[in-house]
């Protein structure tokens, strides 16, 4: 893994909101905030959202259905301003929020105050 100014700052946040500390989370973002989630499997849902509150509510609503502690991040690399990070977790999905391991590659831009600006989610579940 490469450390960086980006690097450091998506793995901050990361460790902040899986581990549901919001305050810490919100503090490395961004106010005018966008996000882009998207994935190839139907039973996951693609969305974006803009501006930090429309952010933050979407972080909320997803952190019950994670497994605490399972979030890993496997991989990362970036520069001063760019972060691309790969981790993996445990979530509930489906009606009977069945536990699956779903890997997650995120890539970050860093504004001119090392703020999360922009963040880019590309989501898989793994086969069971």
């Amino acid at each position: 893994m490469q450390e960086s100014t980006a690097v450091t700052i998506a793995r901050a946040h990361i460790d902040a909101w899986s581990h549901q500390d919001w305050e810490k989370t919100r503090e490395l973002v961004a106010p005018d905030v966008h996000v882009a989630a998207a994935t190839t499997q139907p039973m996951l849902p693609d969305g974006e959202a803009s501006g930090i509150d429309n952010y933050m509510e979407r972080l909320i609503k997803t952190a019950p259905f994670i497994e605490p502690g399972s979030v890993q991040v496997v991989s990362a690399i970036g520069d001063e301003k760019n972060a691309l990070v790969l981790e993996t977790m445990r979530i509930a999905l489906g009606p009977g929020g069945t536990m699956v391991t779903m890997v997650r590659a995120s890539l970050y831009l860093l504004n001119e105050n090392k703020k999360i600006i922009e963040e880019r989610d590309e989501f898989c579940v793994l086969s069971q």
